[in-house]
C-alpha cells in the first residue's frame, strides 16, 4: 500500500484508534466495538490503553467483565475528541482536492514525521527475509541505493510491511561508523559510500560529519577527531559508512 493511500486512510479519513471511539459510543461494549471496528478484542483493549495514555484525561471509561465482555463509554473528554474527529472527517474531501498530485501527500507524510534520529531516509520495502523471531527487511532508497534493516517479526506485522510498502529508515548519528575508502567493513553490515561534505568540530566530544551519498541524500555521523585523522578522512574526501541492520529503525504513517 502506497504512502499516499495510507495517509488518506489513516491520517485524513479514518485513523483506526480514534475511529474506535465512535464504535464505543455506538456499541457501549468493548467486544461489540472491536467487532464493529474490525479489530480483535485484545487490539481494541490495547488501543483504548494507548488512547487514554496519550490524552491528558481518559477518553474511555470501562468496566472489566460483565455481559458482553465488559462495558465501555466515552468520558466527556472522549466525546469532545470524537466531535473533533468527526470535523476532521468532514474536511477530508477539501484536503484531498487541494493536493495537486498524489505525491503531495507522500511528501507531507515524510515532512511531518518527528523523531530524535538525525538520519531519516525515505525508501520502500523490496524484500522480507524471515530469520526466526526477526525479519531482515531489504530497502531501496532513492536512485536505487539499498540497505537492510533487522526488526522483529511482530514489528513487521504491526507495521503491515510488504513488498512495495513505503517507509522511513531512521538511524542515529552515533550508530554510524566511518571507514577509510579502502578499509574492510564488518561482514553483514550495511555499507554506503559517500563524500564528506562538512566536518563540524566540537569543543568537547566527537565531531559532526555530514556525508553526501551518490543519490543526493545526506547522512550525519559522529566521529572522534583522532579517528578521522587516522583514517585520512577530511572534507571532500571519500568515505565508507557502515552500520548494523539492527540499528535501522523503520517508520510508517499511523
Amino acid at each position: 500500500m502506497s504512502l499516499p493511500t495510507l495517509l488518506s486512510q489513516h491520517i485524513v479519513r479514518r485513523p483506526q484508534r480514534i475511529a474506535l471511539l465512535q464504535h464505543i459510543a455506538e456499541q457501549g461494549s468493548i467486544t461489540r466495538a472491536a467487532k464493529s471496528a474490525g479489530l480483535s478484542y485484545k487490539a481494541a483493549w490495547d488501543a483504548i490503553d494507548e488512547l487514554n495514555n496519550l490524552a491528558q484525561k481518559p477518553l474511555v471509561e470501562r468496566s472489566v467483565g460483565g455481559k458482553g465482555g465488559g462495558g465501555a463509554k466515552l468520558s466527556s473528554e472522549g466525546q469532545r475528541v470524537l466531535r473533533l474527529y468527526q470535523k476532521l472527517q468532514a474536511l477530508q474531501a477539501q484536503i484531498l482536492e487541494a493536493a495537486e498530485d498524489a505525491s503531495d501527500l507522500d511528501l507531507l507524510g515524510r515532512l511531518m514525521l518527528r523523531t530524535s534520529a538525525r538520519n531519516q531516509l525515505h525508501g520502500k520495502v523490496v524484500a522480507i527475509d524471515n530469520q526466526g523471531h526477526n525479519d531482515r527487511i531489504g530497502l531501496e532508497l532513492v536512485e536505487g541505493l539499498t540497505l537492510d534493516a533487522q526488526i522483529t517479526h511482530d514489528s513487521t506485522l504491526r507495521l503491515e510491511l510488504g513488498t512495495g510498502t513505503e517507509v522511513v529508515a531512521l538511524i542515529k548519528a552515533g550508530w554510524l561508523e566511518l571507514l577509510g575508502i579502502d578499509q574492510q567493513a564488518t561482514p553483514g553490515n550495511n555499507v554506503l559510500n559517500g563524500t564528506i561534505e562538512q566536518i563540524l568540530d566540537a569543543q568537547d566530544g566527537p565531531s559532526e560529519v555530514r556525508i553526501g551519498l551518490p543519490n543526493g541524500q545526506t547522512l550525519c555521523a559522529l566521529a572522534e577527531p583522532q579517528h578521522l585523522k587516522s583514517q585520512g578522512l577530511a572534507t571532500d574526501k571519500p568515505v565508507r559508512v557502515q552500520f548494523a541492520p539492527s540499528n535501522v529503525l523503520l517508520g510508517t504513517p499511523l
